[in-house]
């Protein structure tokens, strides 16, 4: 991929993700990214030289790997005469929607550019399903030729789990959790200590994240395996309180208890809340009520944050180490 001419923005650009959320989602959405990336971005698409797996994030919509970009369209066309494809390929245009400041194209227009692209391509076209998708983006004026990857709305399969509670976490806001607490989970091992019905435990296993999920309430924890066997993977749910953990964790994801019939008292938050410390290096509380006071009280830094929304209903989102 030719370099010289890219804004300062844009010189270290390997991959460009483009996202769709809704607007409760807002904050929730820009944490993950600064989770994923170390920086968010206010648009709708982000530039950077990580690699992640873009069916990971609930917001992602997909990434494109960059190979070659020009101001000139003509130049992304002679660019493809060398591209050659053992395999079926395909060739879609992004500009389904507006990026950032860049006006949606329209079909015929996309379609258009999809041919004359493509028929430089040496390989097997194949529009149903195509081993290989190459993406073309345009960004203000200039466009992106690259290797696409559509993400897969995996949460959206775990929505329809055998047990459930109305309190529990969707699967959307579960699975950025787990991405917040363990955005590299290469190495990592982690635990839910109330994992309840196990939503993000679920998320996590799905990605790959060695995860454990504990409960103090037998029925819970039954119904947490149940729902980690419906969809066919494997994972550790055992029972007891916090306060009986012995081993050590690189990360805990506490959804801190708050309905009637879990209500605990400040000095049991407290004491929940010293114990996360006690486990883990790091920890990403879940909460409704601010609780600022007792994670330093439990010696934690509050690294980031932000509130998830559901209508009127507000989750805290608290990253701490």
């Amino acid at each position: 991929m030719r370099r010289e001419d890219l804004s300062n923005e844009q010189k270290h650009c390997t991959y460009i993700y483009t996202y769709v959320h809704h607007e409760d989602e807002h904050d929730l959405c820009r944490m993950e990214m600064r989770s994923f990336f170390g920086f968010d971005s206010q648009s709708n698409y982000l530039i950077s030289d990580v690699k992640v797996d873009p069916s990971r994030s609930p917001f992602i919509e997909g990434r494109l790997e960059v190979l070659f970009d020009s101001n000139n369209l003509q130049e992304i066309s002679n660019y493809a005469k060398n591209v050659q494809v053992s395999s079926t390929f395909k060739v879609i245009n992004l500009n389904q929607f507006e990026i950032g400041n860049t006006k949606k194209i329209p079909h015929p227009e996309r379609r258009k550019i999809e041919r004359e692209v493509g028929l430089n391509i040496i390989g097997e076209p194949e529009l149903d399903h195509p081993n290989q998708i190459f993406g073309i983006l345009l960004l203000g004026e200039r466009w992106y030729f690259g290797l696409y990857e559509k993400s897969e709305s995996v949460w959206r399969q775990h929505v329809h789990k055998p047990k459930s509670y109305s309190t529990a976490l969707s699967t959307r806001v579960a699975r950025a959790v787990a991405n917040i607490a363990a955005p590299k989970p290469e190495n990592l091992r982690v635990i839910d200590p109330c994992c309840g019905i196990g939503t993000v435990v679920v998320e996590a296993l799905s990605m790959g994240i060695n995860i454990v999920g504990r409960d103090i309430s037998p029925l819970v924890c039954v119904g947490a395996r149940e729902n980690i066997a419906y969809f066919g993977i494997h994972g550790d749910i055992t029972k007891g309180p916090i306060s009986e953990v012995t081993e050590h964790y690189d990360v805990a994801i506490v959804d801190l208890p708050y309905n009637i019939y879990s209500h605990i008292t400040d000095d049991e938050q407290l004491d929940l809340i010293k114990n996360a410390r006690r486990i883990a290096d790091r920890v990403v509380f879940v909460t409704v009520e601010p609780i600022d006071e007792f994670v330093h009280a439990a010696g934690f830094i509050i690294k980031d944050r932000c509130i998830a929304r559901k209508a009127q209903f507000e989750r805290q989102i608290l990253l701490c180490e």
